[in-house]
């Protein structure tokens, strides 16, 4: 199908995944240097301290992007590149000091992308907490806000002039597993503090919205980039879609799994209405106070408010779901719907998840419908081991396909009536894949490690191709 007039497309990439310099001038450590550093935490001990060298290459990156037909870059600051803080500070208010190296890279990356009419979406936080901060409570402390906004401001002010969407946060799921044990910090904390952080995170992003709304120009867009597994019915009947819609209000989640299930007390981590109702409603949902009343946050006057501060858009990173079906057991129809197992031998990516077109229909049109925001799939992506072949090409026919079925169903979501308005695949570049290391590769374009040769997959054409188009598959 062509998608509709004016209709966004881009790729994406994240600050600590591709930048590399991790100690170049005057950065400071992250949370992620500091956890791809300590032993058995990522695969054969990767880091992000060379990466895809994009900080001394992001011109040679830039000029690639625009030959491959990229019209819009999503890509993130790294908060420590651009503020360093005093690890002796004791107590009181916690003030960065500004980084102007750090500051002088994202001008010109800013400025390049400009003079390709490539425009910038800027992700102001995309998982690389200054180390300093972590150690001062990091996601625990309710100040981290107050550090945000300053960090904001800054951003804003510097670069407001020419970039015009902001993302606040990727994927507060995400974060909040780094207080799980799985992600950076990589501490685990009690339940009661879990659920503390996931309103900091909340609080955050509203206080990082009033901030750009304070010093951008008008015309600015703002919006967040979500995650979660993305539920879908198993079917196109009637009951399995009336048992999908009854799934995305289930908040608890079976131990041990992503699937929905009331009555665990367990909170599914990447709950779309718990995450989503406090920004577009102003409260959590009224389920979340009777299955965590022993856990919930203490929100105090006006956090609700902020929270809630206005968007422009929802960000979805879309990479599989969870298939949901009209009841099968006399267990089930309490809840009103039951899980379809993947059956053996099920397709899956490099990552081992679960390729599941469908989910993009169904869950961007239960979006769209629930907030009344257009919904910007933020993310989606294959992760594969591609190599390059005797010819010196890169023949990512499984990539194609993936994005081919997922851009399918995305386009049913559109006819469907969702309010989808843009596209941006992860990734552009291959890169540091989190605790996975160098084990994967999402990108449009293969990188060589050690030379760090760019080289083109079959894809990044194919989807150069797409963008011609406007979706024409």
């Amino acid at each position: 199908m062509t998608f509709p007039k004016d209709f966004i497309w881009g790729a994406a990439t994240a600050s600590y995944q591709i930048e590399g310099a991790a100690k170049e001038d005057g950065r400071q450590e992250s949370v992620w240097d500091d956890f791809s550093h300590q032993p058995g935490r990522t695969k054969y001990g990767a880091s992000g301290d060379i990466a895809c060298d994009h900080y001394h290459r992001y011109k040679e990156d830039v000029q690639l992007f625009s030959e491959l037909g990229i019209p819009n870059y999503r890509f993130s600051v790294a908060w420590p590149r651009v503020l360093s803080y005093d690890n002796d500070s004791k107590g009181g208010a916690i003030h960065g000091k500004v980084n102007q190296k750090g500051l002088d890279f994202y001008d010109n990356l800013i400025d390049s992308l400009l003079e390709k009419n490539i425009t910038p979406w800027l992700t102001l936080f995309h998982w690389d907490l200054p180390l300093v901060l972590e150690r001062k409570g990091g996601w625990r402390n309710r100040d981290i806000r107050y550090w945000a906004a300053e960090y904001t401001e800054l951003i804003v002010k510097k670069f407001g002039d020419r970039v015009k969407n902001f993302f606040t946060i990727n994927e507060m799921p995400c974060i909040h597993g780094g207080y799980l044990g799985w992600m950076a910090p990589g501490i685990e904390i009690s339940r009661k503090e879990q659920f503390n952080v996931m309103h900091n995170l909340l609080l955050t992003h509203g206080t990082m919205v009033q901030a750009i709304r304070a010093n951008a120009s008008a015309g600015t867009k703002i919006g967040l980039a979500h995650c979660g597994f993305a539920n879908f019915p198993a079917t196109d009947s009637a009951e399995d879609i009336a048992a999908f819609e009854k799934s995305m209000d289930v908040l608890e989640v079976k131990p041990e799994t992503w699937h929905p299930q009331k009555g665990t007390g367990e909170l599914n981590g990447g709950s779309l209405h718990y995450w989503c109702d406090p920004i577009y409603f102003g409260d959590y949902p009224k389920e979340a106070y009777e299955a965590f009343a022993s856990y919930m946050p203490e929100i105090l006057d006006g956090d609700m408010k902020i929270i809630s501060s206005p968007v422009d858009f929802h960000g979805q990173n879309i990479y599989e779901g969870v298939a949901i079906c009209a009841p099968t057991s006399d267990k089930d129809k309490e809840q009103g719907f039951s899980i379809k197992e993947f059956p053996y031998g099920y397709p899956t990516t490099g990552a081992k998840w679960n390729i599941t077109p469908r989910s993009m229909r169904y869950f961007t049109k239960h979006i769209s419908d629930r907030y009344k925001k257009p919904v910007i799939i933020s993310e989606n992506g294959l992760s594969t081991s591609d190599f390059i072949s005797p010819d010196g090409k890169v023949h990512d026919t499984l990539r194609i396909d993936f994005t081919t079925a997922y851009l399918n169903e995305l386009g049913k979501s559109i006819q469907d009536g969702a309010n989808i308005c843009g596209y941006f695949h992860w990734s552009i570049l291959d890169n540091f894949e989190w605790a996975r290391g160098y084990t994967e590769r999402f990108g449009l374009v293969h990188v060589d490690y050690e030379t760090q040769k760019r080289t083109p997959k079959d894809s990044a054409y194919w989807f150069r191709d797409v963008i011609k188009n406007n979706g024409t598959l």
